[in-house]
Formats: structure tokens, sequence, C-alpha cells
């Protein structure tokens, strides 16, 4: 069975060759929100990253597994992410064999057995998403879509050029899974000053001929901006076959489903239970993957959108605004985000799956700013998610209360999302709820965040071997101004300098301005 997503209109030229492995299974298509795609395969939309239109990617179904979800509760990791995966790329475009052996690739890169481990701290648990080469959440899906696109270009005599922004994680964690790979070259845009020292040091201290780290001056907004400006400029996307690592990327989504449902594994073996979830939440990612599995069957009873002070979601769950103000600096940086890409998605579904209401309310969006909810639909939308901000001083206070009384360490992201459960913990009464666990999803290891934590516990952060030893690394990136221009040429030299020698971007740069 299957959860409908509504009509679609148009359909997308092929922008990649698509070879269709033999299989039984049935196709599985994509459309985008805004209604100016479908009919794509799993392959073209990983590759489209952001649709022509300036929508993104959803399935035309959301399978439902409320009947066969209790069967996975044996599984391993990368078993699971197997069994989430296949429902959305059908074995007719990568055969499940082949399907398997990326899952099983992609996770053998972490550090514990479990992946993401669960910890209790005080009444609630803690999902550990940190435990991947970079520390942070966004390995469990970079990983694998590292693997994913290597898979396509070798079947397909493709080359790719990612290209990305990062208010901190998601450049280390695409780096470190693009890295290496064939016929990729991979760039990351990241606002300079805005994300913290450990985080620019683990992504330039990567030193490979494909990898090019960018640090715009402006913020992740701006860095996020250029990237969706070029994706929209479709003959620049064409000739450099442009790819997204970031959440706009619906392989992304799917492949952090994964977690909820192994999570709920962990905690509840006979499934037996219910579970709510508190995600920190800034370019609506995560917590939009969490949606997906309580849409498929998960018993889920609370989302929690747990934000700091750039609470454009946590205003829109409140209030059924959703207005862009100036992004604020904070000591969760990962979280400083002004426009969420990833609501757009959601959004798709409040409007009742109707892509011309959804481009109108876009498109009104980015001449205003402004984008407001009906009664009835903030009714609905605050059905699916409940919302809480964390100020600067909620954060500190809460990394130094969780110290003290349960010697457990976190990053200010993840202080977020604890803060959230406190400040909600009478309204939502989750506490008296029989067989119910509160999950609070630990985005980043308290090292990559030392300074903060510190200064909020009074105690240093040991850091872990992988982090300490890209500290005084050798680092290599460039400073490029605030403007998608300057990136697109950047691109084209490095391209055309991979006829001969290896180049660095900052040199690249300069000999534009010559």
């Amino acid at each position: 069975q299957s959860k409908s997503s509504g009509p679609c209109c148009s359909t997308l030229p092929e922008a990649f060759g698509l070879k269709m492995a033999p299989g039984n299974g049935k196709v599985i298509t994509y459309r985008s929100t805004r209604g100016g795609a479908s009919g794509l395969s799993f392959e073209q939309a990983v590759f489209e990253g952001l649709a022509p239109d300036g929508g993104l990617m959803i399935p035309d179904s959301v399978p439902d597994v409320s009947a066969v979800y209790k069967g996975w509760s044996n599984l391993q990791f990368h078993e699971l992410a197997f069994e989430v995966a296949k429902l959305y790329c059908s074995d007719r475009e990568v055969p499940h064999a082949d399907l398997r052996e990326i899952m099983t690739r992609s996770y053998k890169t972490f550090t514990h057995i479990d992946v993401v481990p669960s910890v209790k701290v005080n009444d609630v648990y803690v999902m550990e998403l940190f435990h991947g080469p970079t520390f942070a959440f966004k390995d469990v899906a970079l990983q694998a879509l590292g693997n994913l696109y290597e898979y396509f270009l070798r079947r397909n005599g493709k080359r790719l050029t990612v290209l990305g922004a990062t208010s901190g994680d998601t450049g280390g964690a695409a780096i470190y899974g693009m890295r290496g790979k064939e016929n990729v070259d991979c760039f990351i845009l990241f606002p300079e000053g805005r994300v913290s020292k450990i985080q620019q040091q683990q992504m330039t201290s990567v030193l490979d001929s494909n990898v090019h780290c960018v640090a715009v001056k402006g913020t992740f907004d701006d860095c996020q901006d250029i990237v969706k400006a070029l994706f929209g400029d479709l003959n620049f996307k064409k000739e450099f076959g442009l790819g997204a690592v970031n959440s706009i990327n619906w392989a992304r989504i799917m492949f952090q489903i994964t977690y909820y449902f192994y999570t709920y594994f962990k905690l509840y073996p006979n499934c037996d239970g219910e579970m709510s979830f508190s995600v920190p939440t800034g370019n609506f990612g995560d917590i939009l993957a969490g949606y997906y599995a309580k849409r498929m069957g998960l018993p889920v009873r609370h989302l929690i959108c747990a934000t700091n002070s750039n609470d454009i979601l946590h205003r829109f769950f409140t209030t059924g605004k959703y207005d862009k103000y100036k992004v604020q600096a904070t000591c969760s940086p990962s979280m400083d985000i002004g426009v969420s890409s990833n609501f757009e998605r959601y959004l798709f579904y409040l409007f009742g799956s109707n892509p011309v209401k959804l481009s109108e309310a876009m498109s009104g969006f980015k001449d205003t700013g402004k984008l407001h909810a009906t009664s009835e639909e903030l009714r609905c939308a605050q059905k699916d998610f409940v919302s809480a901000a964390a100020s600067e001083r909620q954060q500190m206070d809460t990394m130094r209360y969780y110290e003290r009384n349960f010697r457990y360490l976190m990053c200010p992201h993840t202080a977020c999302g604890m803060s959230a459960v406190d400040q909600l913990r009478t309204s939502l009464n989750w506490a008296a709820v029989p067989n119910h666990s509160m999950v609070v999803l630990g985005t980043a290891h308290p090292g990559k965040f030392m300074d903060s934590v510190a200064d909020a516990t009074s105690k240093p952060v040991i850091l872990p071997p992988g982090l300490a030893k890209v500290q005084n690394a050798e680092t290599r990136f460039s400073t490029l101004g605030n403007s998608a221009d300057e990136v697109r040429f950047a691109i084209q030299r490095n391209r055309q300098a991979k006829g001969g020698c290896t180049t660095c971007l900052s040199g690249v740069w300069k000999l534009l301005r010559l």
C-alpha cells in the first residue's frame, strides 16, 4: 500500500542517461513540489537536486509499512537502511544486491556497533548520531550518498560537480563522503567566520584534489542562495553536471529515515511502545525524515521542532507566520539559518499536495519574505509538529545542567533539543504516557563546539582522535565574495584546469581577477 502525494503536471526530459537494470520491481517515480517536473526515476531525482522549476523532489507516494515494519526489529543498521531504501528505489534501477552492498559499505565507517546508539540521560534518551567519520549526524546520509553517486557515475560514465552550502557539519560530512570518488568534483561553500574553528579545520584539511572549500563573505543563507542560483541556471547545471549534497537532495532525507525506525526497535524490540522525538532543527531536513517515518507507519506521538533564536520554524508552528528575519550568530551555528529549504516539502503536504498553490506561495515568499498559513492549515501543522526555541542562555544552562547532574556532555545544538523537551514537559505531559519514550537527537559530538561547551560547563572537552588530529593540520581553501558569478567562474576554471595540473581554487580565483 502507499499514500498518494497528489497529482503532477509535466514531465522533465532526462538530464542524465538512465540505464535500467533488469528486475521485477515496480518503478518508483518522483516529481517536483511545484509541479514543473514529474515521472522522474530515483536516479534522476538524486542527480537533479533542485528541480528546474525551483521545487524539491518528492516521491509520488509514501509507502505504508505499518503491516510489515515489525519484521525489521532485529535487523542491523545497514540491513534496515537497505529495507528502507529499496522502498524508494526499485531493483530495476539498482539491483537489490548492489543496494545492499552500498548500504553495508557506507556504515562500516562508523565506530559504534549500533551506528546510532541511544543513551539514557535522566528520563529521556539521546540518539547519538555522531559516531561517523566527521562526528555529526550528516554522516549517516552522506556516507551513503557518496557511494550512491559513485555507483551511478561508474555505471553511466558521467562526471559530477557536487555543489553544497554548509553551516558547519554538512560540509565536512559531504567532503568525507566525496573525497577521492571517481568522476566527482566537490565544491563546498561555508559562511566566513560563522562556523566553529574545528568545523572549518575538518573541512579545509582534506587536501584531495577533487575537494574545494570556499569561504563566502556572507551568511549561510547567502551560501544557500548561491547554490540555488547555480542550480537554477539550467545550462550551467547540465554542462557541469551539478549534484546536490544538501538536504534539498531527496536521498539525504531517505537515508535519515532509517535511524528513526532503528531507535524505535532498540527501545521497543517487541514493537509495543510509542516514541516522541525532539529534533534540533535548522534546515528542516532531519525532522522531515522523522515526519516521513511517521507517515510510513512508525508509532510516533510527537515530533518536536527545536530551534535556536533563529526561530522561523517555531514562529510558524505557533503563529502560522513564516516570515524571514535577519540571521543571528549563536553558539549553535549549524542552526543559524533564516530560511529552511526543506520546509517546502512539508508545505506541499500541508497545502493538500497542490503544486500550484505551493508554487504561488513560494513565489510570494521570494518577493516578500512572508508566507502565512490559514487557521485551518495551522491547526493541521500543529497536529504534525510541536515546537520550542532555545535562547543562547537556555542552551548554555542546558549544557551545564545535564553535565553537572547527569555527567552527560552535549553540543549546543543537542542542547536546543533537550531544552525543547524541558520547556514542553508540562504541556505535553509525556512522562505520564504509558509505554512511551522521549528521544532527543544528538546531532554532533560536543568536541565540534568545544569552546561553547567548555564555557557552559567550565570543563575542557576531550576530543576523539579523529577530531584531535585535524586541529593543527594543513588546510586549503579560498575566500570569495557573496556572488554566484564568482563561484560559477571558479567551477569553470577548475574544469579547464583538469586537463593539466591540479590547481587550487584560491589560485584559480587569483587568475580570474587578473
